[in-house]
């Protein structure tokens, strides 16, 4: 038979209901009497009864993360991975469980959102990748459950927890010109997204600072896949430019492809900056400059966000905005630095 809150309770020195309260995150508790609590759990490895415990408490101890519909590449770019293994460590040390929301389509979106959010399966949202005007967000939003996104939104009242992209692109722009380039282009992301909105902004901010302009003629947007980055390579290439920024390592993945497959190497012919600093930029053979973004961090950031504003902690909208790093290596043409480490 397993352990009770009156077993944790004798074990701690306290009641059953101090025990409860503990479990339940009760604020009110003393920091001695938690401390106790808690040792004794951590000791026994005391798993409380989910069921009993939302009857008392009116939650599920469940994190939603929702990945909408129209992130058609989920399994090929390595960032959603990276957030998906933030998230899930976050709610793993605050003893949350974490339910994963997937849409293949528009319709499975709206089917499944009342069952899902409106039910009260989970005490709170996380939603990352929407793109600007999204109906989903405006329905978290209207359903008034606690709600973190990871990035940028595009809409007021929402929390979020986000990456300095402008700041990012405008590090690349800037390297890039200091090392002398000329024509140098820019491989976007969508710009129904804030977040390429953001990487477009900062790059042609970091352009100006060094009294350059972006010509349009340098320009092609991708959908951060690394088919639609080998697409808009293939197109500039055709504009000559000596060097390029690329809004994600993944598309920046198949832009190198791109060059290759036209005898064109980095940096000889074309210089590369990418950004987030994932899997492909640390495996590439190009060994890539890029910007580093702190995906994981950014994802339990979120976490711990829609944790607080569960138990009321912090008064909606909360906006924080996490630095990010140039990775300086090989393909810019500059002195390649000492391998950085693992990507967080």
């Amino acid at each position: 038979m397993g352990l009770t809150l009156e077993d944790i309770g004798r074990m701690a020195g306290v009641s059953r209901s101090t025990v409860s309260r503990v479990i339940n995150g009760d604020a009110q508790v003393g920091e001695d009497a938690r401390q106790r609590v808690q040792d004794v759990v951590r000791r026994t490895g005391y798993t409380p009864n989910v069921a009993a415990r939302s009857l008392v408490s009116s939650r599920t101890g469940v994190i939603g993360l929702v990945i909408p519909s129209r992130v058609n590449h989920l399994f090929e770019d390595p960032y959603f991975a990276r957030v998906i293994q933030g998230v899930s460590a976050a709610c793993n040390r605050a003893g949350k469980s974490l339910s994963l929301f997937v849409f293949q389509t528009e319709d499975e979106e709206r089917d499944l959102y009342p069952r899902v959010v409106g039910s009260g399966f989970v005490d709170g949202v996380i939603i990352t990748a929407t793109h600007m005007g999204d109906p989903l967000l405006a329905r978290m939003v209207d359903s008034e459950i606690p709600l973190a996104m990871v990035g940028r939104p595009d809409i007021d009242g929402v929390s979020y927890v986000d990456v300095d992209n402008r700041d990012g692109a405008r590090q690349a722009a800037a390297h890039l010109c200091g090392l002398g380039y000329q024509r140098i282009a820019l491989l976007g992301a969508p710009t129904n997204t804030t977040a390429g909105l953001d990487r477009l902004e900062g790059f042609v901010k970091g352009l100006g600072e060094s009294e350059r302009a972006l010509d349009p003629g340098l320009r092609a947007d991708g959908d951060f896949s690394e088919r639609s980055g080998y697409d808009a390579m293939r197109a500039l290439i055709r504009q000559r430019p000596d060097a390029v920024f690329v809004a994600s390592d993944t598309m920046a993945m198949g832009a190198l492809r791109a060059m290759r497959e036209t005898g064109l190497e980095a940096p000889s012919d074309i210089a590369v900056v990418g950004f987030d600093d994932l899997a492909p930029a640390v495996m590439s053979t190009q060994w890539l400059t890029t910007v580093r973004q702190p995906v994981a961090a950014t994802a339990e950031r979120a976490v711990q966000l829609v944790i607080e504003l569960i138990h009321g902690e912090v008064t909606p909208p909360v906006s924080e905005v996490m630095p990010v790093e140039l990775i300086v290596r090989a393909s810019c043409g500059a002195a390649p630095a000492a391998t950085a480490a693992d990507p967080s």
